[in-house]
């Protein structure tokens, strides 16, 4: 069973051929210098790949919200010096991303070399994916590769309207994100169990409906249990609690039990009476023990115990979000202690352990497992829309190609 979407694979003999290769360059910058190069780190395997291949690699990437207008404080030349010392290649700057300016630049290129190109969205089409900035765009090249799976719920111009105008392919960041996702909840081994934590309930309502249809086991964590708990009768003291949502989580319960899927709550919990590092009354206790004044930050251990031994029976595992207040110890034990088991697994091979999300990066961090588990995304945004079920526009302009 081959791949829905094209590779670098199927690419040919792309020797002086100018590529338009998308990625995702949006990363922190301090006093002018790259201050977290994981994104640029991604960028490098497709980049070299098509360099070796004989390619003019043109990388084009948004930074920041500019909102249509040219900010020097914006500009992607700030990131040039930042990607050549990860790739460890000479990388050119090129003052815009369509139109003459960028034309003459490229004309001078000879294949092999890589060149960024202006931010994207210093076009104000860019955004809207008007289709004349997409054909402006793909006249600077004759091939497209999409490698940014991070803008991929974006129906941009750099990001799904060129797919339509060029031979279009996957590059290596986005074909791993795929297979991964794929892997996870497309066509997953079974049993499959989905970990959801984070504050609120509002925030992940599509992914909970959506996975209660999709997985086995669905392990409720952080501010979001706490709802579910109301829900269930239990008083949760000051805790954080969308006591409005109530009804909404009677309607999750009722379709998980339609759907053969088993919802874990905490039933012991970590509480104290102010949110800080180590407070003085910090206690654990049965969840139907928590006092008025006291506030739910952690899943307990005998619950965390027993999570794991949901875990050893699943095949596949989904991690969003946090267990409890992680960023507090000793709050953040609950979280800690069950990705380390589900480290554990996906090691001796019993488990194939996908997460994503700007806090699950933290957290897997943190806890010092997120090069064990068997695939990490740095995506946010759009990890979430895949894990509500929405098709990705990026994703579903490379798709059949």
């Amino acid at each position: 069973m081959g791949k829905p979407f094209k590779t670098l694979d199927d690419m040919g003999n792309i020797a002086g051929k100018a590529v338009l290769v998308r990625e995702d360059l949006n990363v922190p910058m301090q006093e002018g210098s790259v201050s977290d190069d994981t994104r640029l780190r991604a960028a490098v395997p497709t980049i070299l790949e098509l360099a070796d291949k004989g390619a003019k690699v043109l990388v084009l990437a948004h930074f920041g919200r500019p909102k249509g207008q040219k900010s020097p404080d914006l500009s992607l030349s700030l990131v040039t010096r930042g990607l050549s010392q990860v790739l460890g290649r000479q990388v050119q700057f090129i003052p815009d991303c369509q139109g003459e300016a960028a034309a003459d630049g490229i004309a001078v290129m000879r294949g092999g070399d890589i060149a960024i190109l202006e931010n994207t969205r210093f076009h104000a089409g860019e955004e809207k994916n008007d289709p004349t900035l997409s054909d402006a765009m793909a006249a600077l090249g004759d091939f497209y590769v999409n490698d940014a799976f991070s803008a991929a719920h974006r129906a941009h111009s750099s990001t799904e309207g060129l797919a339509h105008r060029l031979p279009s392919f996957a590059g290596r960041s986005m074909e791993k994100e795929l297979d991964a996702l794929e892997a996870a909840l497309g066509n997953p081994q079974k049993p499959v169990a989905a970990v959801v934590g984070g504050a609120k309930v509002s925030t992940k309502l599509a992914v909970l409906e959506n996975l209660v249809a999709q997985v086995d086991h669905l392990i409720i964590g952080g501010g979001m249990a706490n709802t579910f708990l109301a829900a269930r009768g239990v008083d949760v003291g000051k805790s954080l609690c969308e006591h409005d949502l109530v009804d909404t989580a009677n309607e999750i319960f009722d379709k998980a039990e339609a759907a053969g899927c088993t919802i874990h709550l905490p039933y012991d919990v970590a509480v104290a009476k102010e949110f800080a590092a180590n407070p003085a009354s910090y206690r654990v206790c049965n969840v139907n023990e928590v006092a008025a004044d006291e506030r739910i930050l952690d899943v307990g251990p005998a619950a965390v115990e027993a999570l794991g031994d949901v875990l050893k029976t699943c095949k596949t595992l989904v991690w969003n979000g946090p267990l409890g207040a992680f960023e507090l110890a000793p709050f953040d034990t609950a979280t800690v202690a069950l990705a380390r088991t589900a480290a554990a697994l996906t090691a001796e091979g019993s488990l194939v352990s996908v997460a994503g999300g700007g806090d699950t990066v933290a957290a897997l961090n943190h806890a010092g497992v997120a090069d064990d588990f068997s695939f990490v995304s740095t995506a946010g945004g759009a990890f979430l829309e895949w894990m509500e079920g929405k098709e990705l526009p990026g994703v579903a302009a490379l798709i059949g190609k």
